[in-house]
């Protein structure tokens, strides 16, 4: 379709790369100029549509938040946030980004763990090789401004170890637990302590994983005082125990 109506998507990240293509795309009212070898990000909040001259070709990327949220691989969410703070990059060199796309179709249509991980790897790949070759071409201009709460996630995504208060991250941004909060609900539609618990859980499934801590020491890293406490808390968002998901993920 040439033309699109103001829409949005809920749940997930959407990543379009036109290798042909003229008109225009906008993004939460702001008018890019449809070019090849562009690609666009519109994250799950944004409003957007398209008015297109010519038929456009090229590939587009849906990642849902079950993904995000189900994958321990820090890189991802780090590159994912470096990438949804702009709307567009001009690519400089495409084959290689051509082939990953390629590698991504025929992977599609298989199932399993080992899919999982190769559809990691592919994304991992692909996120970062569009953020090498790309070039922004409103780098004089305010695209996107970073929100309080965009600044928090990048923050969690950059941080070596995760811990367990909203009020230390509030903190280091130089607000209030309460101002972090609320930058989150009119951003995110989402409060700041259920941001923070999904890179919890995701830091302590990456403990539990690849290294030998006990689960009471993982407890203590993870800023947890009871160990009983990080075991309900793990299992309130896992529905299971971190010594369950140890023994079972080896």
């Amino acid at each position: 379709m040439r033309v699109t109506k103001p829409h949005k998507h809920n749940s997930y990240f959407e990543i379009i790369f036109l290798s042909k293509g003229s008109g225009y795309h906008y993004i939460d009212s702001q008018r890019y100029e449809v070019v090849p070898q562009s690609v666009f990000f519109v994250r799950k909040e944004q409003i957007h549509y398209w008015e297109l001259a010519s038929e456009p070709e090229g590939y587009v990327v849906i990642i849902k938040k079950k993904l995000i949220d189900q994958s321990i691989d820090k890189e991802i969410k780090s590159l994912l946030y470096q990438l949804s703070k702009t709307a567009i990059l001009h690519l400089k060199q495409t084959d290689s980004i051509n082939k990953l796309f390629e590698i991504f179709i025929d992977e599609d249509t298989l199932e399993g763990s080992s899919s999982k991980v190769l559809v990691e790897g592919l994304l991992k790949a692909l996120l970062a090789k569009i953020l090498k070759e790309g070039k922004n071409p409103h780098t004089n201009s305010r695209i996107i401004e970073k929100g309080l709460c965009h600044n928090f996630r990048e923050m969690l995504s950059y941080e070596k170890t995760i811990k367990n208060s909203v009020a230390y991250y509030a903190e280091k941004l130089n607000t209030s637990p309460q101002n972090l909060n609320l930058a989150c609900k009119k951003e995110m539609d989402t409060s700041a302590s259920t941001i923070l618990s999904e890179f919890i859980i995701n830091e302590a499934k990456r403990l539990l994983i690849y290294t030998d801590n006990t689960v009471a020491e993982i407890a203590f890293i993870l800023s947890f005082n009871d160990p009983s406490h990080f075991n309900k808390y793990f299992k309130r968002f896992t529905g299971i125990t971190p010594q369950y998901y140890r023994l079972n993920s080896l």
